[in-house]
C-alpha cells in the first residue's frame, strides 16, 4: 500500500480560539489539502510571545493561554512559542521562529519522516521553512499572498531573506497572476511560480433575496460591504468618505483593527455614523448572509494578492468595486462583475451610483467565479506537494 505524502504546514497565521478567524482561508486550504487520503498533514503554527511587561498586553495574554498541541476542527495543530520583537524585530523573526521549533520538528520527523514542507506564507514562513528544510533535509515550498511579498519585499535585510528562500524552494506558489509578476519583478524565477487560486465554499456563498434580507438587517436604502482588517492599507476611510456622497446608503465594516478609532471619527465628523455599522470580527459563518445582503462590497485596498472576501462577494451575487490591486482584474473582467477603480472617493462614488442605477443580475455575478472552488484548490496543492517530493 502507498503511504500518504507526509506534509507539514508550517503557517504564522491560524485561527485559534482567541483569534478564530485569523487566517481561516489558511485553515480551509489545509483542511481541504488533509481530507485526502494520498496525504497525512501536521500543521505547526509557530506564536509570538513578546518579553516582559510586553508579554501582559491583553493579545498577548490571550494567546499564552493557547494549548501547545491540539486537533483544531479536524486537524493536528501545534502551536510552539518563539520570541517576537514587535515593530523592530522583523528581520530575525525567520530565525528565531526556525530555532525554537526545530527540537519539536526534528521529534516529529523521528517519529514519522515528512516529506515536504509547505509554507503558507513567504515571509516570515518561508525563510524559516527553509532553515526547517535543511535541517531535515526534505524539500519545502512557498505560497505568496500579497502583503508578504509587498510589504516585506520593500525591507532589504527581509527580501534578501525572501529571495534566498525562493531560489532554494522546490516550488512557489502564487494566489494571482498579478502577484507572479511582482514575485519575478523582486527577482524570482517565474518557472517556479504557479499561480493557486484560493478556495471557495460555493455551497455557502450563494445569492439570497437581497430585499428580504436587508430587512433582516433593518436596511431599507442601498447597502454596501467592506470586509477586511481596519488597517490603512485597506483603505476603509476612502469607503466612508464615499458614503458621505452617497445619501440613504448604509456601510458595514466586518472586520477590526488599529484603525477603528480614527474611523469612528471620521464618520462622525462626515455626519455618517448613523449610517456606518462597526461589526467587529464577524464569525466565518455570518459573512455569507451579511455578504449576499450587501448591494455593493467595496475593498479599496491599496495592495493585495487576490483576496477571499473578492472571491466570496462575487459568488453571493454581490458585485464589486475593488482598486487596481494584485489579481483585481483577473476576476473583475466585465462590468456584471462590478467596477476597478482609481482609489479616490470620486471614483468610488461614481462606479457606487453607475452600479447602483443598473445593478447586474446576481447570478451573472455569481458566474464570474465559478471556477473557485476549494476541490480545485486543493487538487492543485496536492500535485505540486507530491512533484515537490518526488511522489508524483
Amino acid at each position: 500500500m502507498t503511504q500518504p505524502l507526509r506534509v507539514l504546514t508550517l503557517s504564522t497565521l491560524f485561527p485559534n480560539a482567541a483569534a478564530p478567524n485569523f487566517g481561516i482561508f489558511v485553515e480551509r486550504q489545509t483542511a481541504e489539502l488533509a481530507s485526502r487520503p494520498e496525504t497525512d498533514v501536521t500543521v505547526i503554527n509557530p506564536v509570538g510571545q513578546p518579553p516582559w511587561p510586553l508579554s501582559r498586553l491583553s493579545q498577548y495574554t490571550a494567546l499564552s493561554a493557547l494549548p501547545a498541541h491540539e486537533e483544531w476542527r479536524g486537524l493536528d495543530v501545534h502551536r510552539p512559542r518563539f520570541r517576537l520583537i514587535p515593530k523592530i524585530g522583523g528581520a530575525s523573526n525567520p530565525r528565531r521562529i526556525a530555532n525554537s521549533i526545530l527540537p519539536l520538528v526534528r521529534k516529529l520527523h523521528r517519529q514519522t519522516p515528512f516529506d515536504v514542507i509547505d509554507a503558507e506564507f513567504f515571509y516570515p514562513d518561508g525563510p524559516a521553512a527553509m532553515r526547517l528544510a535543511a535541517a531535515l533535509d526534505i524539500p519545502f515550498t512557498i505560497k505568496a499572498r500579497g502583503a508578504d511579498i509587498h510589504h516585506w519585499g520593500s525591507e532589504q535585510q527581509c527580501r534578501d531573506q525572501i529571495l534566498q528562500a525562493a531560489e532554494k524552494a522546490s516550488a512557489l506558489l502564487a494566489v494571482s497572476e498579478a502577484l507572479k509578476q511582482d514575485m519575478v519583478g523582486l527577482g524570482m524565477d517565474g518557472s517556479k511560480i504557479a499561480v493557486h487560486y484560493t478556495g471557495l465554499e460555493q455551497a455557502k456563498f450563494v445569492p439570497v433575496d437581497r430585499l428580504a434580507a436587508k430587512q433582516t438587517l433593518g436596511v431599507s436604502g442601498p447597502l454596501f460591504i467592506t470586509t477586511g482588517a481596519l488597517i490603512k492599507r485597506k483603505n476603509q476611510d476612502l469607503v466612508i468618505r464615499a458614503l458621505a456622497n452617497i445619501p440613504d446608503a448604509t456601510l458595514m465594516l466586518a472586520g477590526a483593527g488599529d484603525e477603528e478609532r480614527s474611523y469612528r471619527a471620521l464618520a462622525k465628523q462626515l455626519g455618517v455614523a448613523d449610517r456606518v455599522r462597526f461589526l467587529g470580527n464577524v464569525p466565518h459563518e455570518q459573512l455569507p448572509h451579511l455578504t449576499a445582503a450587501a448591494d455593493i462590497a467595496i475593498l479599496a485596498s491599496k495592495s493585495e494578492g487576490l483576496a477571499n472576501a473578492w472571491v466570496e462577494a462575487l459568488a453571493c451575487g454581490t458585485p464589486v468595486i475593488l482598486s487596481e490591486a494584485g489579481g483585481a482584474r483577473e476576476l473583475v473582467t466585465s462590468n456584471s462583475a462590478g467596477r476597478i477603480v482609481d482609489q479616490t472617493v470620486e471614483a468610488i462614488v461614481e462606479a457606487a451610483q453607475a452600479i447602483l442605477a443598473d445593478p447586474p443580475a446576481q447570478d451573472l455575478v455569481r458566474s464570474s467565479v465559478s471556477r473557485f472552488s476549494w476541490k480545485n484548490n486543493g487538487d492543485q496543492l496536492l500535485t505540486i506537494l507530491q512533484k515537490s517530493a518526488g511522489k508524483n
